[in-house]
C-alpha cells in the first residue's frame, strides 16, 4: 500500500491551499503525497510552491483525482456550486461530496452565508487544528 493521498481543494489566489500545504508538510513531510487541485492555474501554482507533490487544475481533474483521494481539504465552499465567483462548478461539488473519503473543511467563505456556531478564528489557528488534530484523527481511521 502506497502513500496516503491527501487532496487539497482551492481556488480563486491559492492562499488558503497553499497555507494548508505548507502546514501538512511541515508535520508530515515526504510521509503523505499532498495533491494540489486549483479551480484555476494560479491556484494549483501557489499550492504547487508550498510543497504539494503534483498538481492538476480544473473540473474534470478535480472530479477525476478526488476519487482516489484518502482525504480531501479545503475551504467549506468547495462543498457549495457555483461559489468562489463561480469557480467552483456544481460538478465539482458534487464529485467532492461523492467521494468516499472523509473530508476536512475550514469554515472560511467569501459568500452571503453564516455558519452558526463557529467561532471566528485566523486562518492560522484554523489551519493548525486541523493537521495536528483532525487530520491526525482521519489518517489513523484510512
Amino acid at each position: 500500500m502506497g502513500l496516503k493521498r491527501i487532496c487539497v481543494i482551492d481556488g480563486q489566489g491559492g492562499g488558503i491551499g497553499a497555507t494548508l500545504i505548507k502546514y501538512i508538510k511541515e508535520a508530515y513531510g515526504e510521509s503523505l503525497e499532498v495533491l494540489a487541485l486549483g479551480t484555476n492555474a494560479i491556484a494549483t501554482s501557489q499550492m504547487m510552491r508550498a510543497g504539494a507533490n503534483r498538481g492538476a487544475t480544473g473540473e474534470s481533474a478535480i472530479c477525476w483525482t478526488v476519487r482516489q483521494a484518502d482525504c480531501v481539504i479545503g475551504p467549506v465552499a468547495i462543498t457549495w456550486a457555483n461559489a468562489m465567483l463561480g469557480e467552483v462548478t456544481p460538478r465539482v461539488a458534487e464529485a467532492v461530496m461523492s467521494c468516499p473519503s472523509p473530508k476536512i473543511l475550514l469554515p472560511l467563505t467569501q459568500e452571503r452565508v453564516v455558519i452558526v456556531g463557529v467561532g471566528k478564528e485566523p486562518l492560522p489557528h484554523l489551519v493548525q487544528a486541523l493537521v495536528q488534530e483532525k487530520l491526525k484523527e482521519v489518517l489513523e481511521d484510512v
